[in-house]
């Protein structure tokens, strides 16, 4: 993964995800807000996690450079959550997408990560707007992109997810 960029705030590393991955992509998906707000992705396995690790991700990050992004904690190297860039289909721009473990929920390592991959977006990847997506209910979500300038512009459904989402839109 080394020919794909990286990222460093004060607390923490922002690295492309990898199939060394699995077992922490495998615990992220099946964490209670991740089923809850994301949806399932039906991974039950670490073989299974292995393989949308292989099928999802890598081929966008080797496609546009960007994808889904493991943030660790530079304190202890521990793997908090995720944040990335996703080339989404139903949405015109890129997405921009967060997920974190229960155990560091609310200790502003979202913010962080978000803040950086924001900046990212705008100055490593030459990307002017970026888009994001929740449920109405995903409070927290709606919050955190409020804080990081997006507004939000309706809503919208896209292919393969029967629920309404709230779109939200930011000019770089």
């Amino acid at each position: 993964m080394s020919d794909y960029k990286s990222f460093e705030t004060e607390r923490l590393l922002i690295r492309p995800a990898s199939i060394e991955d699995a077992g922490f992509i495998l615990e992220l998906f099946n964490s209670p807000k991740w089923l809850q707000f994301i949806g399932d992705r039906n991974l039950k396995t670490e073989e299974d996690a292995r393989k949308y690790i292989e099928d999802v991700m890598l081929p966008q990050l080797r496609s546009h450079g960007f994808s889904n992004n493991i943030v660790i904690r530079k304190s202890d190297g521990r793997k908090m959550g995720s944040c990335g860039l996703y080339d989404r289909e139903g949405l015109e721009g890129i997405d921009l997408g967060f997920a974190f473990l229960p155990d560091y929920e609310g200790k502003g390592y979202a913010i962080e990560a978000a803040s950086e991959i924001v900046r990212a977006a705008k100055e490593e990847f030459g990307i002017d707007r970026l888009e994001a997506i929740t449920l109405e209910e995903n409070a927290g979500s709606r919050k955190l992109l409020e804080k990081l300038g997006f507004e939000l512009k309706g809503t919208i459904r896209i292919p393969n997810d029967p629920e309404e989402l709230m779109h939200y839109k930011l000019d770089l």
